[in-house]
C-alpha cells in the first residue's frame, strides 16, 4: 500500500512540474508576444512622427524657398539662395525617414553589426547576474543601516 501511494505521489509530482513547466513555456512565449507588440506600437509611432515633421518641414521648406526666391529677384545676389543647399538635404533626410528605404538599410545595418560586430554590443563589465545584484542590494541596505541621514545616490 505504501508503495502505490508513493508512486501515486512521484507521478502527481511529475504531472504538476511538467505542467508548471508548460505554464512558465507559455509565460515567456507571451512576453516576448507582448514586447514585439510593443515594440512595433512604438515604431508605429516614431515613424508616424516622422511624417508628421516631414508635413510641417516641408510647408516651412516651400515658404522659406519662395522667400529666397522673391529676394534673388529682388536684390539680384546669388548668397540669397544659399540656405537652400542645407534646407533641400535635410528635407530629403526627413523624406526618406518618412516614406523612403531609410527604416530598411537602418534594419540592414543593425543586422549587420550583430551578426558580424556582436562584441560592439556588450555591456560594460558583462550582464549583471543574480548574485551581483543580490550583493548590491545587501550593500546598499548596510550603508543606510550606518548612515541613515545620508541619501542613497
Amino acid at each position: 500500500m505504501g508503495g502505490f501511494i508513493s508512486r501515486s505521489m512521484d507521478a502527481n509530482l511529475k504531472r504538476n512540474q511538467e505542467f508548471m513547466t508548460e505554464m512558465n513555456k507559455v509565460a515567456v512565449e507571451r512576453n516576448i508576444h507582448m514586447q514585439n507588440f510593443m515594440r512595433e506600437r512604438q515604431m508605429a509611432m516614431q515613424i508616424a512622427r516622422a511624417r508628421e515633421q516631414l508635413y510641417w518641414f516641408g510647408s516651412f521648406y516651400i515658404l522659406a524657398t519662395m522667400g529666397m526666391v522673391a529676394g534673388y529677384r529682388r536684390s539680384r545676389k546669388s548668397g540669397v539662395l544659399a540656405p537652400l543647399l542645407p534646407l533641400t538635404f535635410v528635407l530629403a533626410y526627413q523624406a526618406d525617414m518618412a516614406y523612403g528605404s531609410k527604416l530598411h538599410r537602418i534594419r540592414s545595418e543593425a543586422e549587420m553589426i550583430m551578426n558580424h560586430e556582436a562584441d560592439l554590443l556588450d555591456l560594460p563589465c558583462g550582464l549583471p547576474s543574480v548574485s551581483i545584484i543580490d550583493q548590491a542590494r545587501l550593500d546598499d541596505g548596510e550603508k543606510k543601516k550606518l548612515h541613515p541621514s545620508v541619501p542613497a545616490v
